[in-house]
């Protein structure tokens, strides 16, 4: 395992109060084609129960994965969705999107998930917005033999050998996202050598390397592409995998917003204030 660069998630708050974890680049770029993770993990309500009322986002792709409890979804186009553990969803934004994602009241155990952006081509930011989840879908996990446990989001990969589709296909420039637990002690393969960027971001547990080094929960590690030999030290270890093309695009961001030029921001902010995302009202 080759490591580009290590980063550290931060604690951050978002929405209306809710408490998260974030790993973030929006300058120079090292996760392109992703740009940012947010991991939300708690048992205590207060934490995340006021969740992420109706706001807007354009020219990126919003991808949310739940592990435990859940969150209802809603957007200005129809979509009303809740959301469980096992469950994606995506939404590609492109020209604009109001949303909303609000924690399921029988979500009672706690919450675990994460968001994830993906930034799209400048010939893409500005195309109709696209949404599609797992709800209606089978979930399916793939164990190995030597102790993992790999649970494809999106995408196509191969793992242990064999090639493996995602729960949902066609994120922006080609990317892919899937969790993997591997047992302590236990050892995980993956063939990557054809992708242009290879991350992972631990959730829980620790990696070690041949060398002696460790690597440890809140930690995202940007990989060499190539053969990936991961081994779990004596505590495990729970990660989400990231793969993709980089788009090589320099890119403007503010808040919900990521385009390419500061007037492509201007007339975001423009056309949200003026209307044009369309509108939408949590229930009463």
């Amino acid at each position: 395992m080759k490591i580009k660069t290590r980063l550290f998630s931060r604690p951050a708050m978002d929405g209306d109060g809710v408490n998260i974890r974030r790993v973030a680049d929006f300058e120079r770029l090292q996760l392109d084609p992703f740009l940012m993770v947010d991991e939300i993990r708690s048992d205590d309500k207060s934490d995340f129960i006021g969740g992420f009322p109706p706001h807007p986002h354009r020219g990126i792709e919003t991808f949310t994965y739940i592990r435990k409890g859940g969150f209802e979804h809603r957007d200005h186009m129809g979509n009303v969705r809740a959301i469980r553990a096992g469950d994606v969803q995506w939404m590609s934004t492109g020209s604009g999107v109001i949303h909303s994602e609000m924690p399921l009241a029988d979500a009672s155990d706690g919450l675990h998930g994460f968001q994830i952006w993906l930034n799209m081509p400048a010939k893409d930011k500005m195309r109709p917005a696209r949404y599609l989840d797992s709800t209606e879908l089978v979930q399916q996990r793939y164990p190995s033999d030597r102790g993992a446990d790999f649970y494809p989001l999106a995408g196509r990969w191969l793992f242990e050998g064999e090639a493996i589709d995602g729960l949902v296909q066609g994120l922006a420039a080609d990317g892919a996202v899937a969790d993997l637990s591997i047992a302590p002690g236990g050892r995980a393969c993956l063939d990557l050598s054809e992708r242009g960027f290879v991350g992972l971001y631990l959730y829980q547990g620790a990696l070690s390397t041949d060398d002696g080094r460790s690597f440890f929960s809140g930690e995202y590690l940007v990989l060499q592409p190539g053969e990936l030999e991961l081994l779990a030290t004596e505590d495990g270890a729970g990660m989400l995998l990231f793969a993709g093309e980089p788009i090589g695009e320099q890119i403007v961001h503010m808040g919900p917003f990521v385009m390419n030029t500061e007037a492509e921001i201007r007339q975001a902010i423009h056309d949200y204030q003026t209307g044009r995302f369309g509108s939408l009202e949590l229930p009463k």
